[in-house]
């Protein structure tokens, strides 16, 4: 197990490695540049290339990639050019935002996803099967951000139940440790800041957790019947076992590999950041801001940010990977 685990994260250099030029040249043949973010079209050409001096724009392209390289293995991203600040900074003011929205679309996702998916596989041709087949396909279709702007009009704007922007009220003086406002309130057991962070995330939750909740419901649905039209599992109810000890021991164990992988890859997705569910309720997370750096020509933290989310999109499939040991023993000894 300690072998792979190393095996794996070797594996992340050259990954790392081939992203960082792809994300090199990306980066520069956009057309624009960051001197005309900041000084628009009515910067002068002296003033364009003056920023550009500054900031090492105008040497050659190999050049600023090896200086990147060598801040990269001092594990310095730089500094932000919109902002001044440094991008580690920033990624860390606004992740657990990005964190947080995430694993309220995933929990909802898993916690719905699963049973339903279940329960459609074993009752396959009936009504809940139809009616959850035609709704992940429904999931699947409808946009992200329309789902966003249709929940914040009935739920917040009319109904006044739910917030309608933001991560937590202005109003609540509420102690910062980890920026993760959840988290916070509970330390500091300051309730009201956790359960007023928690409402705050019901909306943008459900929003984002749409397609996944659909993809999950369809793979759990067509593994379960892969599972059930196997042998063990008829020689298991013909033995006399219950259906409890039939669905838990045999069918859903069996069944969730390939939801395991499912949600691996969902959950990396997810923490790359929801640029269109953050605008929407206006939610501070790293997504809306890598949008706002892309319009900027802001390289560092299009550089510094992309490439965090790629070691954490590794590491969450790595985790997946040694799941797959707990839910079959048999890959454990493969």
């Amino acid at each position: 197990m300690f072998r792979f685990i190393v095996r794996r994260l070797l594996q992340l250099i050259p990954a790392l490695f081939g992203l960082s030029i792809l994300l090199f040249i990306w980066l520069h043949r956009l057309p624009g540049g960051p001197e005309t973010a900041i000084l628009g079209e009515r910067g002068t050409p002296e003033m364009r290339a003056a920023i550009r001096q500054n900031l090492g724009l105008d040497e050659p392209i190999l050049v600023q990639y090896g200086r990147f390289m060598k801040r990269m293995l001092r594990l310095d991203l730089g500094a932000s050019i919109a902002t001044k600040r440094e991008v580690t900074t920033e990624f860390l003011q606004r992740f657990p935002g990005t964190v947080e929205l995430a694993a309220t679309a995933i929990i909802i996702a898993i916690a719905i996803g699963i049973p339903l998916g279940y329960l459609a596989a074993r009752r396959r041709g009936r009504l809940l099967d139809h009616v959850s087949v035609a709704g992940s396909l429904i999931g699947v279709c409808i946009p992200v951000f329309f789902l966003a702007y249709v929940l914040k009009a009935i739920f917040a704007e009319n109904l006044h139940l739910f917030p309608s922007s933001g991560r937590q009220d202005p109003t609540i003086e509420a102690t910062r440790i980890t920026n993760f406002f959840v988290l916070d309130g509970l330390m500091t057991r300051e309730w009201d800041a956790a359960a007023d962070a928690l409402w705050h995330l019901v909306l943008p939750g459900l929003a984002l957790a749409s397609i996944p909740l659909a993809i999950i419901v369809r793979i759990t649905r067509a593994s379960v019947l892969e599972v059930l039209g196997e042998d063990f599992v008829r020689t298991a109810e013909a033995k006399g076992l219950t259906e409890r000890v039939v669905r838990q021991r045999h069918v859903l164990r069996n069944a969730m590999l390939p939801v395991a992988t499912t949600i691996g890859l969902l959950t990396g997705g997810l923490l790359s950041g929801a640029v269109l569910t953050e605008t929407v309720f206006a939610f501070s997370g790293i997504g809306a801001f890598i949008a706002d750096s892309i319009s900027q020509r802001d390289y560092p933290v299009l550089m510094g940010f992309i490439m965090i989310i790629a070691v954490l999109f590794v590491l969450v499939n790595l985790l997946v990977d040694l799941s797959y040991s707990l839910i079959d023993p048999r890959v454990r000894v493969r």
